[in-house]
């Protein structure tokens, strides 16, 4: 889990990489390409950069596995949040909160909102080191939607998927 000071400030630049982080690559290149994606430490992590800053996030959305890298970034009640292609599930970029709206019927006229179905997408921390970007894990022992996607048994199953499609 992470400190409440990197759950605030999602990047960081230190002298050095810390130590459990993977290496992404030159800051350069992401922001150059916008979007990132790595298989490190058995996890499929999406790096991108909005508005000059980097954020990392497991690759698949919680809801059904979309391609989140594919996704366009849109600001919902203030919250830069992914859209993901697939279902349009809002996902910030700085929680992993699941975004939905929500209308109170009782109200003249009924007016939608913006509410937070809780933590649903895996975030991890980013630190910039030398122009170097390392993604650390989030390790809180919580699990989170998106964790589904990280499994051997999520992997099995696409595998299965597209080894009877060769056929």
């Amino acid at each position: 889990m992470f400190s409440e000071e990197e759950q605030t400030s999602p990047t960081s630049s230190s002298s050095s990489p810390p130590p459990s982080s993977h290496f992404i690559g030159r800051k350069e290149d992401i922001v150059q390409a916008k979007r990132v994606t790595k298989l490190v430490g058995g996890r499929d992590v999406l790096v991108l950069c909005h508005q000059g800053k980097l954020h990392a996030m497991d690759m698949r959305c919680y809801h059904t596995g979309g391609p989140l890298q594919e996704g366009d970034i849109e600001e919902f009640d203030g919250r830069m949040c992914i859209v993901c292609p697939w279902h349009k599930y809002k996902i910030t970029l700085e929680e992993g909160e699941g975004l939905y709206q929500a209308v109170n019927p009782s109200a003249t006229p009924p007016k939608p909102t913006w509410r937070s179905k809780g933590v649903k997408q895996r975030v991890h921390q980013v630190t910039e080191v030398n122009r170097d970007v390392y993604v650390t894990f989030n390790d809180s022992l919580d699990t989170i939607d998106s964790d589904f996607y990280q499994t051997e048994r999520y992997r099995a199953t696409m595998n299965k998927k597209v080894t009877s499609r060769k056929v």
